[in-house]
C-alpha cells in the first residue's frame, strides 16, 4: 500500500472536509494517478487542457503564466494542498496557466471526469467537491483583495503567516511575482521585517 498516498488523501481532505467517512475517502484514494516529477519539470503547460485536481503528496509545485514577457507566479502548493486549473478543467478549454514543480515533487492526480462520477456516488465527495471549489474561490478573493488594499509590507506579513513553508522553499523571484513586486523591493521589505 502506498502510505504517502493515504497520508496525501488524509490531509488534502481533512483541509475541506474533516468530517468524510473512511469509505468515501477510499473511493478517492482509488482513483488517484500517483506521477513523480523532477525539479523544473512542467505537470501542465500552456495551451493544454487540464484534466485532473492535483494533490501534492511531496515537494512543492506552483501555477504560473506569462504577461507582458515576464513569469508571474499565481499559486504555490505543497503537501497537502490541492492544485487545480479552474477554468480549464471546468470549461474544458485550453489553460494559459502552468504548473511546474519546484523541487522534486510526488503528486496524486484527481481525474476531473472520475471525480463527477463518484460525486453521483456519495454525497459526502459531493460535499468535498463543493468545499474544494469554494475555498478555490475564496483564496482568489482574497489574493485579488489584497493586490487592491494591502501594501507590499502587509503583503508579504500575510504570506508570512498564512503560507511559512512558501516562504521557506520558493526562489524570492517566484515570491516577489506572487506578491506583485520586483525583487529588488521584496528584498527591501523582508529586510524591514
Amino acid at each position: 500500500m502506498d502510505a504517502l498516498l493515504k497520508e496525501t488523501v488524509t490531509a488534502a481532505v481533512n483541509s475541506r472536509y474533516p468530517g468524510m467517512s473512511l469509505d468515501s475517502r477510499k473511493l478517492i484514494e482509488e482513483v488517484l494517478i500517483r506521477k513523480e516529477l523532477e525539479k523544473g519539470e512542467k505537470l501542465l503547460d500552456e495551451g493544454q487542457v487540464s484534466h485532473h485536481f492535483v494533490l501534492v503528496g511531496k515537494g512543492m509545485i506552483r501555477q504560473f503564466y506569462y504577461k507582458n514577457g515576464k513569469d508571474v507566479t499565481e499559486h504555490f502548493s505543497y503537501e497537502g494542498c490541492i492544485a487545480m486549473c479552474i477554468e480549464s478543467i471546468l470549461k474544458q478549454e485550453p489553460t494559459r496557466l502552468m504548473i511546474e514543480a519546484l523541487e522534486p515533487s510526488t503528486v496524486y492526480l484527481l481525474p476531473y471526469n472520475k471525480l463527477m462520477a463518484l460525486t453521483e456516488m456519495s454525497w459526502e465527495i459531493n460535499l468535498f467537491y463543493r468545499k474544494v471549489l469554494e475555498f478555490s474561490l475564496i483564496v482568489s478573493q482574497v489574493k485579488a483583495d489584497a493586490w487592491r488594499f494591502e501594501t507590499a509590507h502587509e503583503r508579504y506579513r500575510r504570506l508570512l503567516e498564512t503560507h511559512p513553508e512558501v516562504v521557506k522553499r520558493a526562489p524570492l523571484s517566484h515570491i516577489a511575482s506572487y506578491l506583485l513586486m520586483t525583487p529588488e523591493t521584496l528584498s527591501r521589505v523582508r529586510a524591514s521585517i
